[in-house]
C-alpha cells in the first residue's frame, strides 16, 4: 500500500480493455476505497484511445468475474471491460459444424 500527499492510501489495479485490433493495459494507482466506477474514470488514456467505446455496465469484470461499477476495487485488481459478442458461441460452433461435415 502506498500514501498520496494527503496521507491517503492507496493501491495499484489495472484496467484492461481489448479489441480486434489491439489490446489495452493501464496501471492506475487509486485511493483505497475506490469504486470501478471510479477508477475507469480515472483511466483519461482509456477514453483517449478507443473514444468510440461505451461502456456497458453489464459488461464489467474482475479477474474474469462480473462486477458491478460500485464495487470496491481490492490492490491489485484488473478491471476488465468486455466487448459484446459478435456472433453467439452456440451458432459459431454450428456453423464450423457444418463446414465440417
Amino acid at each position: 500500500m502506498r500514501y498520496m500527499e494527503n496521507n491517503q492510501q492507496t493501491i495499484p489495479i489495472e484496467i484492461v480493455y481489448g479489441n480486434a485490433q489491439q489490446q489495452y493495459i493501464e496501471k492506475l494507482t487509486v485511493p483505497l476505497g475506490t469504486t470501478v466506477q471510479q477508477a475507469l474514470a480515472q483511466s483519461t488514456e482509456l477514453i483517449k484511445k478507443f473514444p468510440q467505446m461505451d461502456i456497458d455496465p453489464k459488461q464489467i469484470g474482475i479477474f474474469g468475474k462480473h462486477t458491478t461499477m460500485d464495487a470496491i476495487v481490492e490492490a491489485d485488481s484488473r478491471i476488465e471491460i468486455y466487448r459484446p459478442l459478435v456472433i453467439d458461441p452456440k451458432q459459431a460452433r454450428r456453423q464450423r459444424a457444418k463446414h465440417q461435415s
